[in-house]
């Protein structure tokens, strides 16, 4: 498995992966699968401040991916991020996920950003087929921690869903913290 920075050449694969998440799936609060124009929109403008990284097999075929976003606007938040994966409903528990999220982390240290969010759906009813706590349990495993819930705050497929917020410290937070570094910065020393 390679792990590399996405191009636009990655946006119609990336597509693919993602939609059975959203067609099928609450993990996805959108409706309508984006397609490889979208995703190439939303690669480029990652990119110019957040790493965006794909899981490519020995066949250089894209299995997985995960992209750090903006966590909140305000200046004094500029040292979190909001992470986001998704692999290949035919990878799961493969390994790629964890392997994703080692390697964008390492690339999070660089930008001075010391803490990371993973926002996930949750149901309580425990017979609905649309999400599952996989999510939740993987991220407990790689060191994230529940700090809090919205209840039934996202509608799809005719139920109402939650979603948890979990924690990941990077490192201990300096006493003079160094400024941001916008990703788009970081590549050129890659």
């Amino acid at each position: 498995m390679k792990i590399r920075v996405a191009g636009s050449s990655d946006a119609r694969r990336i597509a693919e992966i993602y939609a059975p998440y959203v067609d099928e799936t609450a993990i996805s609060f959108e409706y309508t699968a984006p397609g490889a124009e979208e995703m190439e929109r939303r690669i480029k403008a990652t990119l110019e401040k957040y790493p965006y990284l794909v899981a490519e097999d020995d066949d250089g075929i894209v299995r997985g991916y995960t992209y750090a976003g903006r966590f909140r606007v305000r200046e004094a938040y500029d040292h979190c991020v909001e992470m986001s994966l998704y692999v290949d409903k035919d990878y799961r528990k493969s390994g790629i996920g964890r392997a994703l999220y080692a390697e964008i982390e390492k690339l999070l240290l660089k930008q001075n950003i010391y803490v990371v969010y993973a926002n996930v759906t949750f149901t309580d009813n425990k017979e609905d087929t649309h999400v599952t706590d996989d999510s939740i349990k993987f991220h407990r495993k790689l060191g994230y921690e529940l700090i809090g819930k919205h209840a039934k705050c996202g509608y799809k497929f005719g139920n109402w869903y939650g979603v948890c917020w979990l924690e990941k410290n990077l490192s201990e937070r300096p006493e003079v913290v160094k400024p941001f570094i916008p990703f788009s910065e970081i590549i050129k020393e890659m």
